[in-house]
């Protein structure tokens, strides 16, 4: 399996190690028509060891390590599996998934099928729909790439942020309901749910949606996800079934 950086720690070891050797900081001068947010972004990706090691594995994003560390953790994806990867673009999820679910036993392979409205530039071993997951086809479109029923729904997908706290929550919370809902669309029985929260709790009637449908829910901040953000992931294991969980409403 994928590990994460290497020589990277997570919060638990450093705390058990001792100080880690710090990399040299690279500061970027600001440039004319450059506001002073994008300089500052482009500071922190320079200096971010996670988009060094994503570039230098060929991930096309630092979030393939949020995946890898929250497989790590739940043993969420398995050999044979068919996974879901909502709003794919550029793809880092989809990267990360396709290397393990392929390696299937006695002659099964998994299947990775990643959707996106926005275009994405093809993987090996990944389908691609440009396609809305909330177009009313969608489910029936993706059985059909899949071949069945999902076994893993996982989505990172974010609202654009406005920078107000409260909105960004309430916007990000209905993406997730969202996802979940396709998720008990497509999911087999016993599968998988992954989506990305704001911290601060989910509401309380998506979280009991959730631990309806699922036997266990988690909540999780992989070390990938940056310290300074408010992105936490819901990890919902086990799910009861479409007739169950009807039954049980």
């Amino acid at each position: 399996m994928t590990k994460p950086p290497r020589g990277y720690k997570t919060r638990a070891e450093r705390a058990a190690s001792g100080p880690t050797v710090r990399m040299k900081h690279t500061k970027v001068k600001t440039a004319r028509g450059r506001k002073i947010s994008s300089k500052m972004w482009l500071e922190r990706q320079l200096n971010d060891p996670y988009v060094l090691e994503a570039q230098r594995q060929g991930y096309r994003s630092r979030a393939a390590f949020k995946l890898i560390e929250l497989d790590e953790k739940y043993s969420i994806l398995k050999s044979g599996a068919r996974v879901v990867d909502l709003g794919a673009t550029p793809g880092g999820w989809s990267q990360v998934a396709a290397q393990i679910v392929l390696k299937g036993k006695h002659g099964q392979s998994g299947k990775v099928v990643a959707l996106d409205i926005n275009e994405m530039e093809s993987l090996p071993d990944v389908t691609f729909l440009l396609q809305d997951f909330m177009d009313d086809d969608a489910p029936d479109n993706l059985k059909a790439a899949l071949g069945g029923e999902a076994d893993i729904v996982m989505s990172d997908m974010a609202a654009k942020a406005t920078g107000h706290t409260p909105t960004d929550h309430i916007r990000i919370m209905d993406l997730c309901e969202t996802a979940l809902q396709f998720a008990c669309e497509v999911l087999s029985p016993g599968g998988i749910f992954i989506a990305k929260v704001l911290q601060g709790g989910t509401e309380d009637q998506l979280l009991n949606t959730m631990k309806r449908d699922f036997k266990t829910v988690r909540h999780a901040k992989p070390p990938a996800s940056r310290q300074d953000s408010a992105e936490m992931y819901v990890v919902a294991i086990g799910f009861k079934g479409r007739n169950l969980a009807d039954a049980e409403n």
